[in-house]
Order: structure tokens, then C-alpha cells, then sequence
């Protein structure tokens, strides 16, 4: 059985739901679940079913996977079929109720915007963009980092639509000219979710941004980052530091946020006070106090850092370093006594200590606060359904540094009906860790240049790419993923 054969409200309500991939009728029945209602979903059976019993915690993780997980009832695109006739009439009011699987509204627009962040939930994907085009209306969805269109429609949805989720999201649908910004709180399947909403004017009309917050990615152990033993283990040390300043590097949506929080999480033990300043706050983090940004009123990172002392943090979060102020106030802060931890835009570990300089921090400073600079990347997971094992040529053998391993079978992606036809599915994280030591503090110091401070600090451990090789020697990703995401570097500077 694939679908579940009761209601969500039901469900939810009485106590009793249908357990989906078992060969016989399952239900599993909440501790104190209406007799009543079990009688009833029997006879709405109509076969002998088995009853798993279950403490309310353990229903509500079922109840998550019966409905939140499960296949639609009608696709995002059967959904968008019937959006024909009056739509201006569609937006008299929100659904009655937050929880998409309890909704039971028919209105075509409503039913599509719940059938289209129910079916990216379902397929993991983190964004979902709403792009207007000349004769068409595009929605695509970014999963494992790469967008992929999942249907389109007539140009008229547009305008409705995206009303329609700016009053979900509380936003001005009289402005059409500015960009806004606001969010969605719901939940689906008993998963409490964030919706961050973009929209942006462009010549055929506004395009929208929807980003997925689940606040159980975010938080995540240390230990399930994918990090190798040795990098955690040199990381973890890093965090024990009673001072100083530790940096995670990246670009855009290689998952900084969540090594972040993942640190955070060690760090939190109680007797500790953390703080973080965010733009926009994504995830709410139990036992920490979490400061969103407001430029419009002047409420920036270097603003709002100067003022945090007389709050007497232990330990400081921001989240980006975006100028000289900010690194500078930052800097000033782990002088006295206390953590900071932030994230910094910069292709390697060794890039991040020269994009400081470059902003006009002293050396000496630099040499006397920074602890470790943790670069990563992620890498798309091959689907363990279609992958499939061959020999690679000499010349990819080259690019990879094995050419001294003639024979040596990879793996690589094909495509299959599991991972949407791609190969691939989820994504694994690539490290490479710069922890600065008394050697790496004097090369600070003395000005040494990106090339000799890579040099010295990875002549024991690895780089991004050799980092990222024991994924693709262990069949979990594929040679062409890594060299996609990482470049193959040599320590004296030079690229492959």
C-alpha cells in the first residue's frame, strides 16, 4: 500500500494511521486513540488489518512520514490544470487552516501553491522559483544544487499567483515595482516549515523565490556533516578555543549556514551566552539568542557587534562578513576574550586570510586573532539505484591524478525513475580545514603570500580536491561532479 487510506485530520485527530510499504494493511494506533475511530477505520478497510501500537512520540514521527512523505494525491502540474475561469475571485481569504495535508480547499490557485511546496518538500528540493516568461509561466526547482523545471503554464496564472503567495507571506500586492522579502510559516505533515519569499519586478511581470527552511537540517551534529575523522577532529579542537575568531568558507548554497549551526550546537552547553546576528535569522535555535538585521533603520553586523559587549556574549555569530567594518569589529571583539564565528565568500581556505587583507586588516591583527578558516563545497550523491561501475579513460585518470592507477574502476551517474532522471540524489560535503598554528601565525604576520600559507598548512592534510577524491574512490559521487565543484589544486599555485 502506497497511499495512506484515512485523512491527515483524521489521522492527526484520532490517534490511527495507515503505515505506507507494508505488504498487508497496517495501521499504527497513537497511545489513548479513540476505540470509535479504529472501528471505524476498519470498516472503511474492508480486510483484516494488523495495529502497530505506538507513544505519541513515535506517532507523530509516523504521521510526518504517511503524509508528508507520500506521493500526491494530484501533482503540482494536475494542480495547475485547473486553475482555469475566475481567478480574481480566488483571493477572498487564506485557508482555514496552516497545515497543508489538513487543508481541504478546492480553489484552484490555493490548491496549487499547496500542491507545489508539498511536492518540492517531497522531492528535497530547497528552492522553488516562479519565473514569468513572453508566453509562459516556468516553475523550477533547485534540488542538490541544480534547478530543474518541473512544469510550466499559461502566462495568465502568473499575476494571481504570485498575489497569492504575497498575502500568505504578508507583502504589499499593490507593489509591483519594488523587490520585497517575507516569509511563510506552516507545517506539513506535523514538520514545522519556513517559506523565505523573494519577489523581484522583471519585464513580463514579478518572479518569486520561495526558500525551504527545515529546521531538522539545521540541526545537525557535527558528526553527520560527512566531515572525515580528521578534519572533525581537528575542527572540534578549533571550536574549544576560549577566544579568537573561526571563519567558514564558500560559495553561496555549499552549506556554511549549516556547519555554522552544527557549531553552534557543540558550543551550546548552557553556560555559555551565544548570540548571533543574522540577515535574515533562517533557523530558531534553542538556548541562543538570535538578532535579525534591518539596514532600513541602520541595524547592521558592525552597528549592532559594537553594541553586543554590554550584553556580555561568550560567543558571537555573524553571519557574513561583507566589509572592512564588519571583519574589523569582529577581529576587535575575539581580542577581548571571547568567540566569533562567521562566514566569509572566498575559493579556498588560504583565500580567506588574503580577502581580509585586501579589505585593509593589519596582518598583526589577523596573525593574533584568526584560530581556523574551514572551506567546503558540496558534491551531488550518485543514486544508489542507477549507478553504474567502469574503467575511465587515461586522460580523465589524468585529471584526477591517477594516471599511475591504470584499471581503476569508478562509478558514474546514468539516471533513473528513483533520482528524477538525473543519477544523483543528496549531496555529501568536501572540507578542507586551516587551522592556524604558531608556523602559520608567523606567515600571517610576516605578510607571506595565499601560495606559501597553503603550502605549510596542508603539507599533512588535504585540500578541497583530495578531500573530495575519497567520495568519488568510494563510488559515492562521481569524477565528473568533483571536478564540476572543486578544481584540482597544487600547492604551488597551480590548476589542473
Amino acid at each position: 500500500m502506497t497511499r495512506p487510506q484515512v485523512t491527515y485530520s483524521f489521522a492527526r485527530d484520532k490517534g490511527i494511521v495507515v503505515v505506507p510499504g507494508r505488504q498487508e494493511l497496517t495501521f499504527a494506533v497513537r497511545d489513548g486513540a479513540n476505540p470509535v475511530a479504529l472501528i471505524e477505520a476498519r470498516r472503511v478497510a474492508g480486510k483484516p488489518v494488523h495495529l502497530e501500537p505506538m507513544n505519541a512520540a513515535q506517532y507523530e514521527r509516523q504521521l510526518s512520514e504517511s503524509f508528508g512523505q507520500s506521493k500526491l494525491d494530484g501533482s503540482a502540474a494536475e494542480a495547475a490544470a485547473g486553475t482555469g475561469g475566475d481567478l480574481e475571485s480566488l483571493f477572498d481569504g487564506l485557508p482555514q487552516t496552516e497545515d497543508l495535508l489538513a487543508g481541504n480547499t478546492d480553489a484552484p490557485i490555493i490548491t496549487l501553491i499547496n500542491g507545489l511546496l508539498q511536492d518540492a518538500i517531497r522531492r528535497r528540493a530547497s528552492d522553488i522559483h516562479i519565473d514569468p516568461f513572453e508566453d509562459k509561466l516556468s516553475v523550477r526547482y533547485r534540488i542538490d544544487g541544480e534547478l530543474q523545471e518541473v512544469f510550466t503554464a499559461s502566462r495568465r496564472v502568473a499575476a494571481p499567483l504570485v498575489s497569492r503567495i504575497k498575502v500568505m507571506s504578508r507583502l504589499d500586492i499593490a507593489e509591483k515595482r519594488m523587490p520585497q522579502d517575507g516569509r511563510i510559516s506552516l507545517t506539513l505533515g506535523g514538520r514545522a516549515l519556513d517559506v523565505r519569499v523573494a519577489t523581484l519586478p522583471t519585464r513580463y511581470g514579478e518572479r518569486v523565490a520561495l526558500r525551504i527552511l527545515d529546521t531538522r537540517q539545521a540541526l545537525l551534529g557535527l558528526e553527520v556533516l560527512g566531515m572525515d575523522d580528521p578534519t572533525e577532529q581537528r575542527f572540534r579542537k578549533a571550536l574549544s578555543e576560549p577566544n579568537g575568531v573561526i571563519l567558514v568558507t564558500g560559495p553561496t548554497g555549499s552549506g556554511k549556514t549549516t556547519t555554522l549551526y552544527s557549531a553552534l550546537a557543540q558550543l551550546n552547553t548552557g553556560r555559555v551566552n551565544i548570540m548571533t546576528l543574522e540577515d535574515p535569522v533562517e533557523y530558531g535555535l534553542d538556548g541562543i539568542s538570535q538578532t535579525p538585521m534591518d539596514h532600513k533603520v541602520g541595524l547592521t553586523f558592525a552597528a549592532t557587534l559594537r553594541s553586543i559587549l554590554r550584553n556580555d556574549p561568550n560567543i558571537v555569530m555573524v553571519g557574513e562578513i561583507r566589509d572592512a567594518e564588519t571583519a574589523e569589529v569582529a577581529l576587535e571583539f575575539a581580542l577581548t576574550g571571547r568567540l566569533a564565528l562567521s562566514t566569509i565568500h572566498t575559493n579556498s581556505s588560504a583565500g580567506a586570510i588574503t580577502r581580509l587583507r585586501d579589505m585593509g586588516i593589519e596582518s598583526f591583527l589577523l596573525a593574533s586573532t584568526l584560530r581556523a578558516v574551514l572551506a567546503q563545497r558540496l558534491v551531488r550523491r550518485l543514486c544508489g539505484h542507477c549507478k553504474e561501475i567502469y574503467t575511465p579513460a587515461a586522460p580523465l585518470l589524468e585529471r584526477l591524478g591517477l594516471e599511475d592507477k591504470p584499471g581503476l574502476t569508478l562509478c558514474r551517474a546514468t539516471g533513473c525513475p528513483a533520482c528524477g532522471h538525473t543519477g544523483y540524489e543528496g549531496r555529501l560535503g568536501v572540507y578542507e580545514l586551516l587551522l592556524v598554528d604558531t608556523s602559520i601565525r608567523r606567515l600571517i604576520h610576516d605578510g607571506a603570500s595565499e601560495e606559501e600559507i597553503e603550502r605549510a598548512a596542508f603539507a599533512k592534510s588535504d585540500m578541497l580536491f583530495q578531500n573530495g577524491m575519497r567520495h568519488v574512490l568510494s563510488g559515492e559521487t562521481s569524477a565528473e561532479e568533483l571536478l564540476h565543484v572543486c578544481r584540482r589544486e597544487a600547492w604551488f599555485g597551480g590548476s589542473v
